[in-house]
């Protein structure tokens, strides 16, 4: 005879990635919660399609479950441990934002302080569909037991030690030049568009840097619906380059280029993104 089911895991939120999370559980056999109250009718379409079990409020899902995965824009991340923490949940909770390691630590100290266990987490790569395309990074204490829960599944765990923020330190350093140097190609265009020498830029990177074009097109293509929840990834980035005595400007100058893409945020199809569209945009200062 078994015994009684195994508590469940609990997401917050099921974006694209978040749905993925809840996807690569259940595929395991893991019961996964979402919340679904005050969320949008595209996050109910992707937990449906998961198979995430739905709850209107926030206390029934923490009843149901023994570990909370946080997957939420980096500005919400602390918010989110703390509306979790005042409900007295005393499980697991996985923060796998891409926040600076300070930000983490205070998130953990929210959970500890209300009798929970904190895992640091940082997610490399996008929704997978196969394993090995995407990582899972995880630190703390109990990062081990975490990362046992998705064996097998499409995502990859690396288990970095007990050292909180050093998954979110991973990420830091991984985005910095993903997403940096994405912004950096992105207003080296928009400038050569504004001076009028945007052909002969890239007739010369034709010649000299033969890759930079296309680079630059699918940085302007694959990062503007997208650039909303960078901007506070960047500022977070350079927070913590801030901390340990490094220059922040380059992170901080990649959160105001993506800042100026907002407009793109309820694109859904990269196909629908123009390069040259998105080099203009961001000439539009207002």
């Amino acid at each position: 005879m078994s015994g009684p089911a195994r508590p469940g895991v609990g997401v917050l939120h099921p974006g694209a990635m978040g749905a993925a999370v809840g996807a690569a559980l259940a595929v395991r056999g893991e019961t996964v919660h979402w919340v679904s109250a005050g969320r949008s009718a595209a996050t109910c379409a992707r937990a449906a399609a998961a198979g995430l079990v739905e709850h209107r409020d926030l206390g029934g899902m923490l009843a149901a479950v023994d570990t909370v995965i946080s997957v939420c824009p980096p500005d919400a991340a602390l918010e989110t441990a703390r509306a979790v923490s005042a409900t007295g949940f005393g499980g697991t909770y996985v923060d796998a934002n891409a926040v600076a390691p300070a930000t983490s630590r205070r998130v953990g100290e929210v959970i500890v302080e209300a009798g929970g266990t904190f895992v640091d987490g940082a997610i490399v790569g996008g929704p997978p569909t196969v394993r090995g395309e995407t990582r899972l990074f995880l630190s703390g204490s109990a990062a081990a037991t975490v990362a046992a829960r998705f064996r097998d599944s499409p995502f990859e765990t690396v288990v970095l030690g007990d050292d909180v923020g050093a998954a979110s330190a991973l990420k830091v350093a991984y985005a910095a030049w993903t997403k940096g140097s994405g912004a950096l190609l992105l207003v080296v265009r928009a400038f050569a568009r504004s001076n009028g020498v945007d052909a002969a830029l890239l007739d010369e990177w034709a010649r000299s840097q033969p890759r930079l074009a296309d680079r630059s097109s699918s940085a302007a293509r694959g990062n503007a619906r997208k650039a909303w929840r960078f901007v506070a990834e960047m500022d977070e980035e350079a927070d913590a380059f801030a901390s340990c005595g490094l220059p922040d400007g380059f992170s901080r100058a990649a959160a105001r280029v993506y800042e100026r893409l907002a407009g793109y945020k309820d694109v859904e199809d990269v196909e629908d993104v123009d390069a040259d569209a998105v080099f203009d945009a961001l000439n539009r200062t207002t």
